[in-house]
């Protein structure tokens, strides 16, 4: 028995009672775009416009073409830094594929447009190269690169996590048969590649057809809009609430199918930290293996590195006197902070009650149909926003409000709810095993020494938990402040975050305020980021994830 009785009532309580909570938000969303305008009819005859079947076309285009480049580049880049233990600086490169995945997606699109925009680098090399034509970083071209950007570093650090983990006795057996690298890669690492191919793939392909930041950015126009983007702007500019809602049934309808998908795919069992085994191979000591490997690694880092470098050297050319002294940046600074850190707060407390609540519904001797449904719905709800994302809650929420009024009083309360639910899933991810490893090891000896309530709380599983509640409470700080999404529909005079103040001053051409801002907002979710990684090295080091 890993709980007392009223213990397990009192957490089972708690999980219904934050499970209710999340369904009822995204209820009343889903009600607000049902009975908007009244008419359900005029969103189903807009579900048939040229228009929005143009935008799904692009959406799943853009999102198949991104995972194929991401994937396919990834696969050899992944095979050099395994081959090449020994390469100077793999560690640091290995690093360096983890910093784009906590930079915000603002602050990487600026990187991007810094290096390949029209007077970006790229372009400024080939006009010295004689050639006139310069590289379009506006439209699909520029959210492909974007994509890229952002995931192949994913990608490469998951599959490098598997090749890591080969037995070296399978390289020594090569050796000694004689295999060349191309036999080696059909039977050695092929098959492990082709595990986690579907895995990379699903999750690359669902966080491309969801992306709104990067296509906002880069998307050029009608032309290179995605579903997401196309919501925003019904609601932000047109205000044409049937073609929002015929928008967001789609989205929620494509999610729906690439989640099921995803779900019967299998699944890349790493977490895509590499674990830093160094495996002794003999395919990769031949001089012109060590070369070509050497590029492969080098073209990898320079296309990572380059936007990165790009933010910090514009950004640390700006005048941060002026900067600094400018109140659209105290208040902007001051909001960030308030959401992000009141969202993380509530993500991490809502997200410890549904696990407790599920653990403690799995836990009953008596499996009855109310503690069944209890934990298979709170482990659905914590996956809910992957199906409704935020522009779609959004626009449900904005829906809602408008008859009250002036919606810019209820956006704080709504912006935080919906970083809430987008963070729900990485923090549940981190929490989940964490709590199932430590009551497994001592939830038995928690009952029989009488710890119950708050006193289990406090002597039992806080100091146990606290590098895995840390961790989680600093990704979701990092994913809140930097997020676009849920402020895009709520953004005005009085709800400015760091992310649409960067996003207003690139709009207004303001580019060396925008560069400042963005080195400031990427300094600080990178920091976070780390913070979370050094926590997860702890806590991997004593077992607890």
């Amino acid at each position: 028995m890993q709980y007392a009785s009223a213990e397990r009532r009192t957490a089972m309580s708690a999980g219904a009672l934050c499970f209710g909570g999340i369904v009822l938000f995204v209820a009343l969303a889903a009600i607000a775009l049902l009975t908007a305008g009244g008419a359900p009819a005029s969103a189903g005859s807009s579900l048939f416009d040229a228009y929005i079947w143009r935008v799904a076309r692009f959406t799943l285009l853009q999102a198949a073409l991104s995972t194929l480049l991401s994937v396919l580049l990834a696969i050899p880049v992944a095979r050099a830094l395994v081959r090449q233990p020994r390469f100077p600086g793999r560690v640091w490169i290995v690093r360096l594929m983890a910093l784009p995945l906590g930079l915000p997606a603002l602050v990487g699109a600026l990187g991007i447009i810094t290096i390949w925009g029209r007077q970006g680098l790229v372009n400024d090399g080939l006009a010295w190269l004689g050639l006139n034509q310069p590289v379009s970083i506006y439209g699909l071209s520029g959210i492909l690169i974007a994509h890229v950007f952002f995931n192949l570093p994913l990608a490469v650090r998951y599959l490098v996590a598997g090749l890591e983990r080969i037995p070296g006795e399978y390289w020594r057996l090569g050796a000694n048969l004689g295999m060349r690298s191309p036999d080696l890669f059909r039977f050695v690492e092929w098959p492990v590649i082709r595990r986690l191919l579907p895995g990379i793939a699903s999750l690359i392909f669902m966080l491309c057809a969801t992306s709104f930041t990067l296509v906002l950015t880069l998307g050029g126009g009608p032309a290179a809009t995605t579903i997401e983007v196309a919501i925003y702007q019904a609601m932000r500019f047109d205000f044409d609430p049937p073609r929002a809602i015929a928008l967001s049934f789609l989205q929620i309808g494509i999610t729906g199918i690439l989640l099921l998908v995803a779900r019967l795919l299998p699944q890349a069992l790493d977490d895509g930290s590499p674990g830093g085994i160094r495996i002794e191979r003999f395919d990769g000591r031949a001089i012109h293996r060590r070369i070509l490997d050497g590029i492969l690694i080098l073209l990898a880092a320079i296309f990572v590195s380059l936007p990165l470098l790009a933010v910090l050297v514009s950004g640390l050319a700006a005048d941060f006197r002026k900067l600094l002294a400018d109140s659209a940046l105290h208040q902007a600074l001051l909001t960030s902070a308030a959401i992000a850190l009141g969202s993380a707060a509530l993500c991490v407390t809502a997200t410890a009650c549904l696990v407790r609540g599920e653990h403690a519904a799995a836990a009953s001797q008596v499996r009855s149909p109310l503690a069944r449904s209890l934990g298979g719905g709170i482990h659905a709800s914590t996956s809910l926003v992957l199906l409704v994302p935020p522009v779609v809650l959004g626009s449900g929420w904005f829906l809602l409000l408008r008859p009250l009024g002036d919606t810019g009083r209820f956006a704080p309360f709504i912006i935080v709810a919906i970083n809430v639910l987008m963070t729900l899933p990485f923090v549940y991810r981190v929490l989940q095993p964490a709590y199932a490893d430590h009551v497994q090891k001592t939830g038995r000896l928690a009952v029989s020494l009488g710890l119950t309530g708050f006193q289990r709380l406090r002597i039992n599983e806080l100091p146990a938990l606290r590098r895995p509640l840390l961790m989680a409470f600093s990704f979701a700080a990092a994913l809140s402040l930097g997020d676009l999404g849920a402020v895009a529909l709520f953004g005005s005079q009085d709800i400015v975050t760091l992310p649409w103040l960067l996003y207003s001053r690139m709009g207004s051409y303001r580019t060396a305020d925008a560069a400042g801002i963005a080195l400031l907002l990427g300094a600080i979710c990178l920091l976070l980021t780390i913070l979370g990684t050094w926590q997860k090295r702890e806590t991997d080091e004593y077992g607890h994830d």
